[in-house]
């Protein structure tokens, strides 16, 4: 043994054959969920004919119970083929059998050889060392598996949220409240936008800090809805100009600006039936982690009065 390397004589040569582990790993596959070899190679390591391994295999068909040598089936002889995984010593016109492990270890005592003794300690070697790669990885699968579960739940979530939504859009309800994480720029301008569909008839909103965004969404309102902007006196003078007013009017009128200076938080009232508090501007939804929540409309008529 040099370097991890079986020094093994072929028969039918003088030279040494090294036989590395990466080659046995290479000759060993996954059918049905087991690690296997196929007999085609192991013939081939074993120098020995293909007709040869099988016909010991036969003569000591108890020693090869259906846990130790698979009989593949002609479609999976295929497939193997097609893969180009069978070894061309012999052809595979005897058939493909796959051996486990066990099977493996079981060959050795009915082939009677020394090549066939010191083969068998080297694929053996490999099997172990192949459960114990896999034992140090199944903590990190495990914990792979776990995560992927929780995205799958995650999306399920998410799902039923835009579910939610996708039925607003056809007319019903919307959530009585929604918070928007830091960062969900467009989730929250989508959603301040079917929310200012609802209106039929008014839109009014408190909000002290409002610029051309808040006109943006207030365009997207319906055609006959007024809409009343209650704001600070700097936001009705500095921030919203009598230009930009003027051209919402001409294309979505009305629109009507106050300068209020009695409010802190931010409201909308649509048609003077359904009331909304806002955690953030409205321009400002998704700047940061902000909600919105649907409030009692007992609270619409305070709310004007002071406007």
């Amino acid at each position: 043994m040099k370097n991890g390397e079986l020094q093994v004589t072929a028969a039918s040569q003088t030279d040494t054959v090294a036989i590395g582990d990466d080659f046995i790993k290479s000759r060993i596959f996954t059918i049905h969920g087991v690690q296997v070899m196929l007999s085609n190679d192991l013939a081939s390591l074993y120098d020995v004919e293909v007709k040869y391994l099988h016909r010991q295999v036969k003569r000591n068909e108890n020693r090869f119970p259906s846990d130790f040598v698979l009989h593949l089936s002609p479609d999976e002889t295929k497939a193997l083929r097609c893969q180009n995984v069978t070894s061309k010593r012999g052809g595979d016109r005897y058939g493909v059998l796959a051996f486990t492990e066990q099977g493996v270890a079981m060959l050795s005592s009915v082939l009677k050889s020394d090549r066939a003794a010191e083969v068998n300690v080297a694929i053996m070697r490999v099997f172990v060392a192949m459960r114990k790669a896999l034992a140090s990885i199944a903590p990190m699968m495990a914990r792979i598996d776990t995560v992927e579960r929780r995205q799958i739940a995650d999306q399920s979530r998410n799902e039923e949220r835009f579910d939610t939504i996708f039925r607003a859009m056809d007319g019903g309800e919307f959530p009585p409240q929604k918070v928007f994480f830091n960062g969900r720029h467009y989730d929250a301008y989508s959603f301040a936008r079917k929310l200012v569909r609802k209106a039929k008839k008014s839109i009014v909103l408190v909000d002290n800090y409002c610029d051309d965004v808040t006109l943006d969404i207030l365009s997207q309102k319906c055609g006959g809805a007024d809409v009343t902007i209650a704001t600070t006196q700097k936001s009705a003078t500095k921030f919203i100009s009598p230009v930009a007013v003027a051209k919402f009017n001409k294309q979505n009128p009305t629109l009507t600006i106050k300068a209020v200076g009695t409010f802190h938080d931010r409201f909308l009232i649509l048609d003077g039936t359904d009331l909304y508090h806002f955690g953030a501007s409205l321009k400002d939804l998704g700047r940061h982690y902000c909600a919105v929540t649907k409030m009692d409309a007992m609270f619409i008529p305070s709310i004007m009065q002071r406007i």
